[in-house]
């Protein structure tokens, strides 16, 4: 099973989402082909109801920390409620760029 892959299953677990969408970013930076250490994550789910954002992070690190500690290098992540999600018109969101290491910077 892929990192990827686990993600999506301990978020389902943990939070039971309405909507979850990750993805792999790693290609984004400087590592070696094939890598998974770099996701991009919008979660929206129920359980962040009454929530601040940093209660809702806290969830979100509690489902994955054995992937954090195990070469989940960088998690770019958006934790929503289903209102706040409609309120929004069910949009993604971007990932910051990458400030340094990327393989994209010119040299």
């Amino acid at each position: 099973m892929s990192r990827q892959e686990r993600i999506e299953q301990k978020l389902t677990e943990a939070l039971t989402p309405v909507f979850l969408a990750v993805e792999n970013e790693s290609k984004n930076h400087n590592v070696p082909a094939g890598s998974e250490t770099h996701f991009k994550v919008l979660v929206v789910s129920p359980a962040f109801e009454g929530l601040g954002t940093i209660d809702r992070h806290r969830k979100v690190h509690t489902a994955l920390a054995v992937e954090l500690r195990s070469g989940l290098h960088a998690l770019t992540l958006r934790a929503l409620t289903p209102a706040q999600y409609e309120a929004e018109g069910g949009q993604g969101f971007q990932s910051p760029p990458c400030l340094g290491g990327s393989k994209h910077d010119k040299k």
